[in-house]
């Protein structure tokens, strides 16, 4: 072999090195920023979209409305930045369905597996009222959006749930009684569930009709139930981004957090 190509094969190896660390680098920190930025733009219909999704295996998610003190949180910024008697990090907060004057919630709320307001079969006008409206909700199985007759049959024992409504996607198909791209244009935000397990918090970034919201759950992001948790007020606290929303005052609000240490199952442990 001539001395010209023994000489090439030390060096052929320490490229071939250097390129698969410098791969592994790169594919950990993707994963490592995967992790600290849980929410992403995605467009749709040339609307645009911001999605945080939760993996209850790695994730934390608790419901707050009260204060110790009783009084509403009322604004993102009011909320605790890391979990009570553990450290960990807060990756989201966002509203969490619709409440009254009061800032009270006018359907099923329960947080840390205390139902504080009871399910509502009530009708009535308003996006509340357009049946089937429906819940999200946790518990030791993970996550799920069912619709409220539904999840009354079930009656799951929940960590958290909160009811909102409508429903936007019902096992696949949009709410019968959603136009398909209706006239009022709002900043919404809804919560889908991936077959996976994987609970898809969105707000859209442009006024959007509730069209056009139902199918960038269904067709975009693939989830098989969504339900619809506000307009107008619609808000996040992205700390990745750098984003506060504090142009309105909130009911229910919900958290994801990182755990120090994860562990199986902890997001969706009831109370006893």
């Amino acid at each position: 072999m001539p001395y010209a190509e023994r000489c090439d094969m030390p060096k052929a190896r320490t490229i071939v090195f250097l390129l698969a660390a410098a791969t592994s680098v790169a594919a950990h920190s993707d994963g490592a920023g995967a992790e600290s930025r849980p929410c992403r733009s995605m467009e749709y219909e040339r609307g645009a979209y911001t999605v945080c999704e939760v993996e209850l295996r790695k994730h934390t998610v608790r419901l707050y409305w009260k204060r110790p003190d009783g009084n509403p949180y009322a604004y993102l910024s009011a909320l605790p930045h890391t979990l009570e008697g553990e450290a960990g990090k807060l990756l989201f907060a966002t509203n969490a369905g619709m409440f009254d004057p009061a800032l009270k919630p006018v359907g099923l709320y329960v947080e840390q597996g205390r139902e504080l307001v009871h399910v509502s079969t009530k009708s009535g006008y308003g996006n509340f009222h357009m049946k089937p409206n429906g819940v999200f909700y946790v518990t030791g199985d993970g996550a799920a959006v069912a619709e409220t007759r539904a999840f009354l049959k079930q009656r799951p024992r929940t960590a958290l749930a909160t009811q909102s409504g409508p429903m936007l996607v019902i096992d696949g198909q949009l709410h019968p009684k959603i136009e398909r791209d209706g006239t009022s244009r709002l900043i919404r935000n809804g919560v889908g569930v991936t077959e996976g397990g994987r609970a898809l918090f969105v707000i859209s970034e442009d006024p959007v009709s509730f069209g056009k919201l139902a199918r960038f759950f269904r067709d975009s992001l693939k989830t098989p139930n969504a339900l619809f948790l506000d307009g107008s007020v619609s808000s996040l606290w992205d700390p990745a981004n750098g984003r506060m929303d504090a142009h309105s005052e909130l009911g229910p609000m919900i958290i994801a957090f990182k755990p120090e240490e994860s562990k199986p199952g902890r997001a969706g442990r009831a109370r006893s």
